[in-house]
């Protein structure tokens, strides 16, 4: 895949629609962690604020710099991210990852949205930039604990 039809079928409505929607874009004024991630290949860049309380999340933030696929997953953590664990972020990670990379199947719930994403699978360069959000969650959760 790689002529303009693909391209322009890879941003569906709805990852438009997720991208134009994101909630969490205000920083925490106090958060327990606080990460920034970049992808290099694209310059997507993401910093990502956690409130933690009793090991789940209890305020998350997000200040987001990435292309619509980038935006649309970083839409998606931010709308489930509030009271789940790291294990569970760690999970919709890996499953994210796999459904990209290994003919995974989509994210389980809350995060099964993601699944709007399959059709990137066939474009390795925008991986990085949908993996952004997870991967700077994870790092704030991690600053949180230290």
């Amino acid at each position: 895949m790689s002529n303009d039809t693909d391209l322009i079928k890879l941003y569906s409505a709805r990852i438009l629609a997720l991208a134009a929607d994101m909630s969490g874009l205000e920083r925490l004024a106090a958060p327990s962690g606080t990460a920034h991630r970049r992808a290099p290949l694209c310059g997507s860049n993401i910093t990502v604020d956690v409130a933690l309380e009793g090991g789940k999340i209890t305020g998350f933030g997000q200040d987001v710099k990435a292309c619509a696929l980038g935006q649309a997953a970083a839409s998606v953590v931010a709308a489930h991210a509030i009271g789940r664990t790291r294990a569970e972020i760690q999970t919709a990670h890996d499953q994210l990852l796999a459904m990209l990379r290994s003919d995974g199947p989509a994210p389980e719930a809350p995060f099964d949205e993601l699944k709007v994403l399959l059709p990137a699978r066939d474009y390795k360069n925008r991986h990085a930039s949908i993996m952004l959000c997870l991967d700077a969650t994870l790092d704030a959760i991690d600053a949180a604990s230290a």
